[in-house]
């Protein structure tokens, strides 16, 4: 399969291209999420087909969902935004590269692409604070684009900051406050197209701007898969997950992004940095590890080859429940080590995020659901008898298997014995279905969440298997002691994901109301920093898979040293000396 100009690996299979995927005609058609939420204007959470959560809500976090009046979606109108800082002749000659479709400088698509999707973005953006937008978005088709807007951008002495999905959650797409030289978004989503599948090796070249979606329906009609879901994974894109060091929830089995990414195309003011996809290198300190991770500030990148595999034979996702969070560790861990199970993902919530799930569960309306229902609701009463605490310590587990119908049987057996091992039961894969079909809707849960002045927000970490244990009580106790300390009412749980050899990560979750508008921001940091700090001192890192951007600078320290810090300075300085680049990410100046 072979879509691109440059020449593809020798035997690389060819198809018209004119296939499927042609390129967005201009940036007002490429994908993208409302400007005031996530996502589309037509997906809304809804809690009235969920009978356990206004209850839950009320209990946690002092929420009567009954009695709220239904608030109107913002208007971006109601707002003044800003005009834009570009200059006109500066914008005729981005339209001459371009085409007047591919620069945009309307309010809506401005403030779309200053903030990603982290609460504290929308918060800003539904309350207008519109102190410093980005002043156009422009949108290449072509590598040869990028380099022409790189060109234009240290001519003009302009400021250039990628957008891949707006997904975000730490920064990484907002432009700094005090920056006075005009700010210019460039957006790849037309840029989306497998370019093509070396099927010997298992690799394919993909442009930058594919969004989860696109990328997988065309990597499944060749009968391949990236197996890299994250939980954004409908509104982010394959060089968004380079640029940021994504990891995707079946990492256990295809692997972090960082794992996933063979070789790179790195637009930069001096021409293309071009990493080759090789299965190893002794080359010196690797291009590729510098690339992953730099959220724009070494360039833009604009091409991918990614690892793919075959499509599995058959999938299960089965749920297991433990009785408390200790057996459910001991559990992922034994897991972890077995020698002859091959997970795709692994993953345990907590007695609060288990609580939590359940609440979530729709009111059944078939017979069968109804029978489900009282199939559960005996299960729990039995296990009540077993000495179990069913409304606040159980903690429910989920291994999903892939291969032949043979091997899932197989693996799924060990893996059922294991559980029984460390106390837990299986739950079977009515559950375990359920959550992958749901997997991707949480974000609109946050919205909804929102719009009645609370915040919901996460703070993930990766730490050693030896203190995992340690790490969610310490993170659980100091996330508590905060919002005791501001007298509010709030409620967190986690879950454990992404197991590896040596550790995994244990990714929190927080919910409570603000106090006022004019605290809100305040109360936000004094949690979110409690949370971050607990993760630096007891072990663990200041985000496993949410990049650093400017939300997690104040750790980035911590995290790699001062000699670190000091030597990516070096490093930011030496290719980028007029600050054009994303500046300020990741490290400032």
């Amino acid at each position: 399969m072979d879509r691109s100009t440059r020449t593809a690996p020798a035997g690389t299979p060819a198809i018209p291209s004119t296939g499927p995927w042609p390129a967005p005609a201009s940036g007002r058609e490429v994908k993208r999420h409302k400007w005031w939420g996530w996502g589309l204007d037509d997906v809304a959470f809804r809690w009235d087909n969920k009978p356990a959560f206004p209850p839950f809500a009320k209990d946690k976090i002092g929420l009567d969902l009954h009695e709220l009046e239904q608030r109107p979606e913002p208007e971006l109108s109601a707002y003044e935004v800003p005009a834009s800082r570009l200059g006109e002749q500066t914008r005729a000659r981005l339209v001459e590269l371009l085409g007047e479709d591919n620069v945009l400088v309307d309010d809506e698509m401005r403030v779309v692409h200053s903030f990603g999707r982290s609460v504290t973005d929308l918060f800003r953006v539904r309350t207008g604070d519109f102190e410093r937008i980005v002043d156009a978005v422009v949108y290449p088709r072509t590598e040869e684009d990028v380099q022409a807007i790189l060109r234009l951008v240290l001519d003009e002495d302009l400021v250039l900051i990628p957008f891949g999905g707006g997904s975000c959650i730490s920064g990484s797409v907002t432009p700094d406050v005090a920056e006075q030289r005009p700010v210019v978004t460039v957006n790849l989503g037309r840029m989306r197209a497998v370019l093509s599948i070396d099927e010997t090796s298992g690799l394919a070249r993909v442009e930058a701007g594919a969004y989860g979606p696109d990328l997988e329906d065309q990597l499944n009609a060749e009968g391949w898969t990236l197996g890299h879901f994250p939980d954004s994974f409908n509104y982010s894109t394959l060089g968004g997950w380079a640029a940021t060091r994504s990891t995707g929830m079946q990492s256990d089995k295809y692997g972090d992004i960082a794992d996933i990414v063979r070789g790179l195309r790195l637009a930069h003011p001096r021409g293309v940095l071009a990493v080759t996809a090789l299965p190893g290198q002794s080359d010196g300190p690797s291009m590729r590890e510098l690339v992953l991770g730099s959220e724009g500030r070494l360039g833009v990148i604009t091409e991918v080859t990614v690892q793919v595999h075959r499509l599995p034979a058959q999938r299960q996702v089965i749920a297991y429940m433990f009785p408390d969070w200790e057996h459910g560790i001991r559990g992922m861990h034994a897991i972890a080590r077995a020698t002859d199970v091959f997970p795709t993902f692994t993953r345990l919530s907590d007695g609060p995020e288990t609580a939590f799930s359940l609440s979530m569960v729709k009111e059944p309306t078939s017979t069968k659901g109804k029978v489900a229902g009282k199939v559960q609701d005996g299960l729990f009463a039995y296990l009540r008898r077993k000495g179990w605490n069913t409304d606040g310590d159980m903690c429910i587990a989920y291994v999903c298997f892939e291969g032949s119908k043979e091997s899932v049987s197989r693996q799924e057996s060990t893996v059922r014995g294991i559980v029984k091992r460390n106390g837990g039961i299986s739950l079977g894969a009515g559950p375990g279905a359920i959550y992958d079909q749901k997997k991707f809707d949480t974000p609109y849960l946050r919205d909804f969440l929102l719009s009645y002045d609370v915040f919901g927000d996460v703070s993930d970490t990766a730490a050693p298997w030896s203190r995992l244990n340690e790490m969610h009580t310490e993170v659980m106790a100091a996330g508590q002691k905060a919002l005791d300390d501001m007298g509010l009412t709030g409620f967190m749980f986690c879950h454990m994901s992404h197991s590896y050899h040596s550790g995994a990560c244990l990714y929190f979750t927080f919910a409570f109301p603000y106090s006022s508008k004019e605290r809100a921001l305040a109360e936000y940091t004094t949690l979110k920093h409690a949370v971050q700090q607990a993760f630096i001192d007891h072990g663990g890192t200041l985000s496993h898979h949410h990049a650093v951007g400017t939300e997690h600078q104040p750790w980035i320290e911590d995290d790699i040293t001062p000699v670190g810090v000091s030597i990516l300075h070096d490093v930011f300085s030496a290719s980028d000396p007029g600050r054009n680049l994303n500046p300020g990410k990741i490290i400032t100046p």
